[in-house]
Parts: C-alpha cells; structure tokens; sequence
C-alpha cells in the first residue's frame, strides 16, 4: 500500500492510496463519519428566554456549533469511569448570557475548558431587539455520527482512480482545449492536474471525445473535508486508531469461539 498526498491545505485533504480495495476504502469513510468522535452540545438549560425563538429552536442551533475538540481530555460517556453519570472527564459546560440589541454569536458562548472554543465564532444564533435577554447553561459532550450528525467530525467520500483509454477515434487536440485547466495531454497519454476539480463531467467530456475512463479497483483518490473540530490529521489517526481497536476485539471474539 503506498500513499500520495495531492492536496492539503485549511480544512481539506485530498490524498492517494493505491494497493486496497472497495472495502477497506469504504470503512475508512464510514469509520471517519460514524465513529470518529467530536464534542456537541448535548442539552441545554434556559434561566431565561425572551428572544422570538423558542427553547427548542435555540437548543438545536446551539448543538450544530461546531466545537474544537480535544480528544485526549474526554471520554465517551459510556466509557467513562463515571458510568455515565456525568463528570469533567465526559461533560462540559459552557455558559451564554446576551440581551438588548444586536446578534448574538458562538463566540459569546463561555467554555469551562479554554481549549473548547466554537470552531467559527462569527456564527449567528439569534437576533434580540430591546429589553429580549438569553440566560442558558449547555452540556456538551463527546459523540459519534452514528447517533447524531452533529458529532460528525467531517466529510470524507472517494472514487476510483482515473485510467484513460486512448484510441485512433480519440480527439485529444479538443479535450485539451476544453480541460485544459484540469488535464495535461503528453504522447497520447492523459494526466490529471488537480483532482480537487476532477468530477463526473469531465470524465463525460472524455468519453464524448472516444476516450475510455475506467475506475481503478485498487487505487482511489480520497477526499477529506473536516468541520473544524479536529483537523484532517487527527481525524485518519483516530479513524486507523478505531480500525485497529475493532480488529483486536474481532480477533479476541474469535479466538473465544473455537
């Protein structure tokens, strides 16, 4: 298995592995978006409310603010020693008080832990207009996508890599005009510049033009775009962590059974 990086800057990461298959690519996904855990805001409670939103409306917008993590100081409640009881080791509190005038943003949110910040403080929770006043204390805690989208930490999808089949039918000379930004054509042969642009519609341009796009089985480009919680790193570390712990507990069951 060999590993390319293609692209990583901000919050995005494109990179390509070769040497797999289908399978482990799609656990990989599906580990990033469903196991990988990010703190959320779990419950809040209102000491008052007199803004035109409901309790409801605001402790919904209050638990898609997305917030720094740091998985090393906090456990997953049912696998805290706590029992899931409630404890600095699986719960934060963070405080918000706001009246009069103006938007109210994430940043006025304040966290017991100064290391769990509102990843874009700019984000707006709701508007006051005079004498309207927001008095809450929210618990925020560290989930999995699997039980809520909230603690997702990102976005991770994949396709195979692009092989290209060139015949004597093949108009190379108008492919390049029309993707020359996207695509090089030297000796007949086709390379891609930037995959953060490659999508289906220029593979259709190809295949217009009688040049083949086969999808490799064995190398895929992955592309990894996080919400900010963790950076792109953090979240294959532990996604590969989590992949590692899932296979000893399949070997240790296993082992059991015979």
């Amino acid at each position: 298995m060999e590993i390319e990086i293609l692209y990583n800057k901000d919050n995005k990461l494109t990179f390509l592995i070769q040497g797999i298959n289908y399978v482990l690519a799609n656990t990989l996904r599906r580990l990033i978006l469903s196991h990988v855990p990010v703190l959320a805001i779990q419950e809040v409670e209102f000491q008052k409310n007199s803004s035109a939103l409901y309790d409801e409306i605001l402790a919904h917008r209050l638990g898609l603010i997305p917030l720094k993590t740091d998985l090393k100081s906090y456990n997953l409640k049912d696998e805290c020693k706590c029992k899931g009881k409630g404890c600095a080791l699986c719960e934060l509190k963070l405080t918000l008080v706001a009246e009069n005038n103006g938007m109210v943003y994430a940043s006025q949110l304040k966290s017991t832990d100064p290391k769990v910040v509102p990843v874009y403080p700019d984000m707006p929770i709701v508007e006051l207009v005079k004498k309207q006043k927001i008095e809450l204390e929210a618990t925020a805690i560290l989930g999995q996508g699997k039980k809520h989208m909230k603690f997702s930490p990102g976005l991770a999808y994949y396709r195979g890599y692009p092989e290209f089949i060139v015949n004597h039918n093949s108009n190379l000379k108008k492919v390049q005009e029309e993707l020359k930004d996207v695509i090089t054509v030297k000796n007949d042969k086709i390379k891609v510049n930037d995959f953060n642009k490659w999508n289906e519609r220029y593979e259709e341009i190809l295949e217009i033009n009688n040049i083949e796009v086969r999808n490799s089985n064995e190398d895929f480009i992955f592309y990894l775009e996080s919400w900010g919680q963790l950076s792109c790193k953090e979240i294959l570390l532990k996604a590969l962590e989590l992949f590692d712990d899932k296979l000893d507990d399949f070997e240790s069951k296993l082992k059991k059974a015979k």
